[in-house]
């Protein structure tokens, strides 16, 4: 799952570039994928945001075992 999960953060991560920021995969246990906002993403207010609305939402909808995304 971490293969399937690392394929679809490369399809995220160019738009996440273009702002200067980067997501870089931490691990996947028990369905919850946690990640590392890297770069503008790091700390940027509207990071949460970025998570929920955009990264989990790819994620689940790609890989329905996704239970959500949690930054560390």
């Amino acid at each position: 799952m971490k293969e399937r999960v690392q394929e679809v953060l490369e399809t995220i991560r160019p738009a996440l570039q273009a702002d200067g920021g980067d997501i870089e995969l931490v691990d996947v246990v028990d369905g919850v994928v946690k990640v590392r906002l890297v770069g503008a993403c790091g700390g940027c207010p509207m990071s949460q945001l970025t998570l929920a609305n955009g990264v989990e939402r790819v994620l689940k909808q790609e890989i329905p075992e996704v239970v959500r995304v949690e930054p560390v």
